[in-house]
């Protein structure tokens, strides 16, 4: 099964194009390709213009995606796209995009919801089998684990996530959000 996903709840916009062998269970990432929406130093990014960015960049970087994965459409088992939580606006707009791949190629399409997506791609990446997960973003701080099947929030912060502390604090000393904001703050500190 091959399954062409689409990401756009804040500034990244990502397109993958993973291959599930549902026979052994092994997944082969064929593409992961991102085009962010970069701001000025010192500045944050706002839902419509990152929604507009989204709109601008997303086709291309689909293309890119199948160039990459050397995978037509035909190929295509299933789009997924995320569903939330995130940025409203870019939301939407990705959403949109993979209605329309979805209805224009008649395909099966699966809404994703943003943080099970994070946590289950770390599992397959480091095998782990039932993890207990701080997950920070830019909006979420929350410890995760699995439980009663499904995903349950154990804690939680109340008042800001932690990503969105460091993107504050980055725009406080006007450090640009490229690549990004913690990796600025991290290479400011190192001096």
């Amino acid at each position: 099964m091959i399954a062409l996903g689409l990401e756009g709840s804040a500034n990244k916009l990502g397109i993958g194009i993973i291959e599930h062998n549902l026979e052994t269970g092994q997944v082969n990432i064929l593409a992961n390709v991102r085009h962010t929406h970069i701001t000025p130093p010192g500045t944050g990014f706002l839902p419509r213009d990152t929604a507009t960015h989204h709109r601008t960049h997303i086709i291309p970087v689909i293309r890119d995606a199948l160039k990459t994965s050397n995978v037509k459409v035909k190929d295509i088992d299933v789009i997924c796209y995320t569903k939330g939580p995130g940025m409203g606006a870019p939301l939407i707009s990705v959403a949109v995009v993979a209605r329309t791949l979805a209805l224009l190629w008649n395909k099966p399409i699966v809404g994703v919801n943003h943080c099970i997506g994070h946590i289950e791609m770390g599992r397959e990446i480091t095998g782990a089998d039932n993890p207990v997960v701080l997950y920070v973003s830019g909006g979420n701080t929350q410890v995760i684990a699995y439980s009663e099947h499904r995903y349950r929030i154990f804690g939680e912060t109340l008042d800001i996530a932690i990503g969105n502390c460091l993107d504050r604090f980055a725009r406080i000393l006007n450090l640009p959000n490229d690549p990004s904001p913690g990796y600025n703050i991290e290479q400011y500190a190192k001096r």
